[in-house]
C-alpha cells in the first residue's frame, strides 16, 4: 500500500490536509512495526508532501484496526470523514462518511500526549490494543542524590536517562550494552550510520576503550627491530592522553580506534569510538551513580534542534520510555525555579586522533566545531612535545544519512527546526545599496529572522519575528542561545520560513571565542541544510 500510493500519487492538493508525523507503530501478526516519515523519505527519495499524504492514508486505515498503538504528535482530535475537504475524502472510498479518522496538528510549544486511534475493538491478532495505554511515557526526575542513584540503576539495567551537560542535554544509556544502545537509536529515530559519544568521568575510563591505550608499548619496525619504543601506538596514546588531560572535563570529544569490547553499533561499524568527559556536575554524578560508561547523543529526534532545556527533551521524547533529569525540581518533584539552560549551549568539538603509517605522521582531524578550537588543540600538542609528530587539520563533512561516520553531526541537515530554513548570502545582506523587492517583503511577513551581531537587522521591521543571538557579537552568549532560538522559531504563529545570515569567517587566529563563532556558523548552516540564497523565497 505504501509503495503503490506513495510513488504513484501526485495529489499535491492534499498537503493542506496532511500534517507531518514523527512515528506510527503498527501491529502485524502481533509484532510491532515502526514506520516513520523520515524513514519513508530516505527509502523512497521523495519529498515531504508525499510522506504526509502516505501517513494520512495509513491513519485512515486505522479504522480497520490496522493501527492499534501510538503516534507521536502534539495536538490531535478525532473528526468525522464528512468534515474533511472533498479532495481529502477521495482517499477514503471504503470508509463510511460517518466513520472517524484521526487528524493532528504539529505545534512544538504544546507538550506531547497519547490518544488511541480506536477504542471500539480491543484485539488485533493476538495483541490487545489495551496494551497501548500501558506504554511508558517520559517523566521528569529531580537532580537529588536519591533521584540520580535511581537513574544510575536505570542506566545499568539497560534503560534510558536524559541529563544535562555543559553542551546540550544527552540521552544516556549503558555504552557497553548493545540492546541499551539500540534503544537510543529507536527513541531518536536515528540512523545507525551516526555513531554515539561515550561519556566518562576519568581519563583512564576512556583509555580502556581505545585500542592505542591497550597495545604493547614496544613493537617491531619494518626491519624487525624490537627496540623501537616510540611506536605509532605510543604516539597516538600519548596524544590522546595529553589532549584529555588538557581539555577534560570539558567540551572536547576525542575519537580513536576502538578496543574490542566496544559494541560496533555505537561506532556505526567504523571501528572508531568517540569519548568525552563532561564537566557538568549532574552529568558527572550520574556517571558515578551508574558505574558504567554512558553513551549519549543529544536528547532529541534525529535532525531536529538539539535540546538545552528539560522541556525541549520532553517536547521531542515525551512519548518514549525515558527519565529526564530536571535540575529545577525539588525532591518532591515540583518545579521550584526557572528551568536550567546548558552553559556552553552547542555540542562539543570532535577531534579524531590517528597515526598514518604511510606518511609516518600523526594527524588530529577536527570533525565538528565546538568551544575548543583547532589552534588550541595544536598548542596543546606542541607544548607537550608532540608538535613535530602530529598535524592538526579541519575536516568538516556534509553528507546524507546513508553515509557511515566516525563522529556525529556530519549530515548536511541537522539541528533543523520544523520550518523551511535558508541562509541569506553575505553578498546580499552586506551590500550597502541593497533593496528588498515587494515580493521579498511579502515573504518576510511570514518569516522569522534568527540573526547574529545585527547582520540582518535591516529586515527586523519587515519580518514576522526577529531574534538576535547576540547583538554585540558575543560568541559565548550566541552559542548559549542558538538552539533555544531555533526551537522558538518554529513556535511563532504564522511562520512559514526561517532566515539566518551566512557567516563569513577567514579562519585565521582561531581562539576560544572564534571557535564558538565557527560552531554557530556550522549549526545555522546545517539548520538550513546548507541552502544559501541571494533572493528571498
Amino acid at each position: 500500500f505504501i509503495d503503490t500510493h506513495l510513488l504513484s500519487s501526485s495529489k499535491e492538493e492534499l498537503t493542506t490536509e496532511c500534517f507531518a508525523i514523527n512515528k506510527i507503530e503498527i501491529f502485524h501478526n502481533s509484532m510491532p512495526i515502526t514506520v516513520s516519515s523520515s524513514k519513508l523519505e530516505r527509502k523512497h527519495s521523495i519529498d515531504k508532501s508525499k510522506v504526509k499524504y502516505c501517513m494520512f492514508l495509513i491513519l485512515g486505515l486505522g479504522q480497520f484496526k490496522t493501527i492499534t498503538s501510538t503516534t507521536t504528535f502534539r495536538e490531535g482530535c478525532f473528526q468525522n470523514i464528512s468534515t474533511l475537504s472533498s479532495s481529502a475524502r477521495k482517499v477514503f472510498p471504503p470508509i463510511k462518511k460517518t466513520s472517524r479518522v484521526f487528524s493532528f496538528f504539529y505545534h512544538s510549544n504544546i507538550q506531547p500526549y497519547q490518544m488511541a486511534l480506536s477504542q471500539e475493538d480491543t484485539s488485533v491478532g493476538n495483541k490487545s490494543a489495551g496494551s497501548f495505554y500501558e506504554k511508558k511515557r517520559a517523566k521528569y526526575i529531580s537532580s537529588s542524590n536519591q533521584s540520580l542513584k535511581e537513574a544510575g540503576e536505570r542506566i545499568r539495567s539497560g534503560h534510558l536517562v536524559s541529563f544535562p551537560t555543559e553542551t546540550v542535554y544527552g540521552l544516556g544509556c549503558h555504552a557497553l550494552d548493545p540492546i541499551a544502545v539500540s534503544r537510543v537509536f529507536d527513541a531518536k529515530e536515528r540512523p545507525l550510520t551516526d555513531p554515539l559519544i561515550v561519556h566518562v568521568n576519568q581519563v583512564q575510563d576512556a583509555t580502556k576503550l581505545w585500542e592505542a591505550s591497550n597495545s604493547e608499548s614496544s613493537v617491531s619496525n619494518s626491519d624487525g627491530d624490537n627496540s623501537v619504543f616510540t611506536s605509532n601506538s605510543n604516539l597516538e596514546k600519548r596524544a590522546l592522553e595529553v589532549l584529555a588531560d588538557q581539555f577534560w572535563p570539558g567540551p572536547l570529544t576525542l575519537v580513536a580506534k576502538a578496543s574490542p569490547e566496544v559494541p560496533s553499533i555505537i561506532m556505526a561499524n567504523s571501528g572508531f569510538v568517540a569519548c568525552r568527559s563532561p564537566s557538568h556536575p549532574i552529568a558527572r554524578r550520574l556517571i558515578s551513580a551508574s558505574g558504567v560508561p554512558i553513551a549519549a547523543p543529544s536528547a532529541n529526534k534525529f535532525g531536529h534542534v538539539s535540546p538545552t532545556r528539560a522541556l525541549h527533551v520532553m517536547d521531542d521524547l515525551g512519548m518514549e520510555d525515558v527519565w529526564i533529569v530536571n535540575p529545577d525540581l525539588d525532591q518532591d518533584g515540583e518545579n521550584t525555579k526557572k528551568e536550567f539552560v546548558c552553559d556552553v549551549g552547542v555540542e562539543s568539538t570532535v577531534a579524531k586522533v590517528e597515526f598514518l603509517s604511510a606518511e609516518g605522521m600523526g594527524r588530529v582531524s577536527v570533525l565538528r566545531h565546538g568551544a575548543v578550537s583547532a589552534n588550541e588543540i595544536l598548542d596543546c600538542l606542541v607544548n607537550n612535545g608532540l608538535g613535530g609528530s602530529f598535524e592538526v587539520v579541519e575536516k568538516m563533512q556534509a553528507t546524507g544519512e546513508s553515509v557511515s561516520h566516525v563522529a556525529p553531526g556530519q549530515t548536511i541537515r541537522h539541528y533543523s527546526p520544523n520550518v523551511e530554513s535558508f541562509l541569506i548570502s553575505h553578498k546580499r545582506y552586506a551590500n550597502s545599496s541593497n533593496t528588498w523587492s515587494e515580493e521579498e517583503k511579502r515573504y518576510l511577513e511570514t518569516a522569522v529572522i534568527i540573526d547574529f551581531a545585527g547582520r540582518l537587522n535591516s529586515l527586523k521591521e519587515m519580518a514576522l519575528a526577529y531574534r538576535d543571538l547576540s547583538s554585540d557579537g558575543n560568541s559565548n552568549t550566541a552559542a548559549a542561545n542558538v538552539f533555544d532560538a531555533l526551537r522558538w522559531s518554529e513556535t511563532v504563529d504564522g511562520v512559514k520560513r526561517v532566515y539566518y545570515p551566512e557567516i563569513i569567517f577567514d579562519g585565521n587566529n582561531v581562539g576560544k571565542n572564534e571557535a564558538l563563532v565557527l560552531a554557530i556558523k556550522d549549526k545555522l548552516t546545517r539548520a538550513a541544510s546548507g541552502v544559501i540564497i541571494d533572493v528571498l523565497r
